[in-house]
């Protein structure tokens, strides 16, 4: 697979939020429609609330670990536990790299001593995703 971390960057700068950059990015890798992806991840911006919570990169990169582990079996899903140990270590390394993993947290709201910026988030998630789920280091 070909490194797409700077085209994250490319959606950011088109408008999509820091949630759709990740997950459009690579929905294809996962038979995902991009459209579908960019509705569904839509919420995901800005740390769902403003600022409130979980940064939309990483949630973008958790949502990207379901698609590709879960069985989309509905009636008896099997799949959880593995798509949970991805999403686990996915945030483990964001928290390790950006020192949090809610986005006011990040961008410093109540300190004014942002930790990254949200091209720096979407990087990180981005290497995240290639590294933890397509297994490129």
């Amino acid at each position: 697979m070909e490194n797409r971390v700077e085209k994250t960057i490319e959606r950011h700068k088109k408008g999509y939020n820091c949630a759709q950059a990740v997950v459009c990015t690579y929905c294809d890798l996962l038979n995902a429609e991009e459209q579908d992806a960019f509705r569904m991840s839509e919420g995901f911006g800005a740390g769902m609330g403003g600022m409130e919570s979980t940064c939309g990169a990483l949630s973008g990169a958790v949502m990207l670990a379901g698609l590709k582990c879960s069985d989309g079996n509905m009636e008896t899903p099997k799949t959880k536990g593995s798509t949970y140990k991805l999403s686990k270590e996915i945030a483990k390394r964001f928290q390790e790299t950006c020192g949090a993993t809610v986005c006011r947290e990040i961008k410093g709201v109540d300190t004014g001593k942002p930790k990254y910026d949200c091209a720096d988030c979407i990087r990180t998630a981005a290497s995240i995703v290639e590294e933890v789920l397509f297994g490129e280091e």
